[in-house]
């Protein structure tokens, strides 16, 4: 990596000039990252405690919670720092570490959240063979493939990325090192990088999306036609989900498929914030949170804490 590059470091302009926009922007970082923490955190005691919980649509929620909390600290504790103390500078293997855990985390939970939604297929649409498909044995496999598919994937972009040459400008605007920002840095030819990311992000964004989008359709279509089924549980289960998948992949597509010439610094920042820091945030609020079985199982927790307290 040394060999290939004239740049020593890099530096991160993701964040505004002044000390008081400085303190504000590192004022809602840290507020964000914490309450991601909470919530994530609440996520998986609650559904490790709770044996009722105990069933493979938590174990999912679990899974994500985890991951979410990994995600989210990449970025933001660096991003912190930065805004505080005016380090702006990163070496190129943190630079390619970043990168390379950011796409990992990425990539690993769109596979979750696929396999979240279909999950929610089986449970409404085969109800009968639940238990049957969605064994832990089958849990585990999918988690394992999600994290191994994340770790080629990631490799892939990573290690393609660094085999360019950075002999001009070292100036990152991004809060984080991402792929599209090197690119532009680079003074090699980029063409065979970009077509890698347009191919591997059509194939996994577009597939995901249709993935959960025919789930979606045939749970819709399941839930219509049944007169016992209450639609409205389904949508109030569904939606969250959706709304989460649309945030994501919609935010992705906007960084790392928009062309470079079309490229504003402010609306790259904000697409990337929406992408590393929005779906850890609202996950915890809209998809579990508000979940009649964790609200229950949070009050049992909290009841046990008082009397052991008493």
């Amino acid at each position: 990596m040394a060999n290939s590059t004239m740049v020593t470091e890099f530096l991160l302009l993701g964040y505004p000039d002044g000390w008081k926009l400085s303190f504000l922007y590192f004022m809602v970082l840290v507020l964000t990252y914490l309450s991601t923490l909470l919530g994530n955190l609440l996520i998986i005691i609650v559904t490790s405690a709770d044996q009722n919980l105990h069933t493979p649509m938590y174990f999912f929620l679990r899974n994500l919670s985890i991951l979410d909390m990994c995600f989210i600290s990449i970025t933001v504790p660096n991003a912190c720092v930065n805004s505080l103390t005016g380090n702006r500078a990163i070496s190129v293997a943190g630079c390619a570490t970043q990168i390379f855990l950011v796409i990992f985390c990425a990539c690993v939970e769109l596979l979750f959240l696929s396999t979240m939604a279909w999950d929610r297929y089986v449970a409404i649409c085969q109800p009968l063979q639940y238990l049957l498909i969605m064994n832990p044995q089958f849990c585990v496999r999918m988690t394992l493939a999600s994290l191994f598919s994340g770790l080629v994937y990631a490799g892939v972009h990573t290690g393609n990325t660094f085999q360019l040459s950075f002999c001009q400008s070292n100036l990152v605007h991004q809060f984080f090192c991402d792929v599209p920002s090197l690119l532009r840095l680079s003074c090699s030819d980029t063409t065979i990088n970009k077509v890698l990311i347009l191919v591997s992000a059509v194939v996994l964004c577009g597939g995901v999306f249709i993935f959960i989008a025919m789930s979606y359709i045939c749970i819709f279509s399941t839930v219509l036609k049944s007169p016992n089924r209450a639609p409205g549980k389904a949508f109030s289960t569904c939606t969250p989900h959706i709304l989460v998948v649309s945030v994501f992949l919609s935010s992705i597509t906007g960084v790392y498929l928009r062309p470079s010439a079309n490229s504003d610094t402010l609306q790259d920042l904000i697409l990337s914030a929406f992408y590393t820091m929005v779906p850890p945030f609202l996950n915890p609020l809209i998809y579990s949170l508000r979940n009649k079985q964790v609200k229950e199982a949070v009050r049992k927790i909290m009841g046990r804490q008082f009397l052991s307290e008493k």
